[in-house]
């Protein structure tokens, strides 16, 4: 037959138990203390453009989706480096077409988009950039798991103040004319969806002829005038990703 406990063995076990569910009980009302914050919990970004987005003739550095996640970053914002999908030269069924070439894409914790200076370049209608863009911006929700508040959209900068197309003799009011209303129905639909529009069209038009704002072709901006562009973005993504 067993030996009985005696009372003093009891009365260690009874302690034991006691100091090993203190350990198990979370803290504060049910909430648990968590540990340091493992490196996956970095939130993934995926940039979705043209020229503007891959920055034609710029280091990699330079691009103003990478100068926005540095800067989020120095800033305690746990934003990885973008995945860019934008070349140099798309409309926006361009981008769409690559975007089908490049599913699976996953999902995404913040999305940008920037498009449609190709379609005005190449006189596309006011109705085609809307039912074009507004397919993009459905799909730049659902890469954002759906939520709205995770994209951000850039507007169409002014390159009919440029070197570029002043020595291509394009008339500088129609291109800003043709633009405006491109960008109109960029924030309008961004403002049906609840998704945020930041306006760099000014900051385009206030520097766009200054040299040290483009590359050697007279017409893509460099890395300072991208620089002028993420400072504008900068307030809008740190209030959309302020829980990161």
């Amino acid at each position: 037959m067993p030996r009985r406990p005696d009372r003093a063995c009891l009365l260690a076990l009874a302690a034991a138990l006691v100091l090993l569910a203190s350990a198990c009980t979370p803290l504060g009302g049910g909430s648990t203390v968590r540990g340091p914050t493992p490196e996956n919990d970095t939130v993934d970004y995926l940039a979705l453009g043209d020229s503007y987005t891959i920055g034609e003739g710029v280091d990699p550095d330079g691009r103003w989706p990478v100068q926005l996640a540095r800067t989020l970053r120095a800033e305690g914002v746990a934003l990885g480096d973008p995945r860019i999908i934008a070349t140099t030269g798309w409309t926006t069924d361009e981008l769409s077409q690559a975007m089908d070439a490049a599913e699976p894409l996953g999902r995404y914790g913040f999305v940008t988009l920037l498009i449609g200076v190709n379609n005005q370049y190449r006189e596309r209608s006011h109705a085609e950039y809307r039912g074009d863009f507004h397919d993009l911006l459905r799909r730049a929700i659902a890469l954002a798991a759906g939520d709205s508040g995770r994209v951000m959209v850039l507007s169409i900068p002014d390159w009919g103040v440029t070197p570029f197309a002043a020595a291509q003799g394009r008339d500088p009011a129609r291109i800003a004319s043709d633009l405006d209303a491109y960008n109109a129905i960029a924030a309008e639909l961004s403002a049906q969806h609840g998704v945020a529009f930041v306006d760099i069209t000014g900051i385009s038009r206030e520097h766009g002829a200054d040299p040290a704002m483009l590359e050697d072709d007279g017409l893509h901006p460099s890395e300072k005038m991208y620089g002028l562009w993420t400072r504008e973005a900068l307030p809008v993504a740190r209030r959309l990703l302020g829980g990161h």
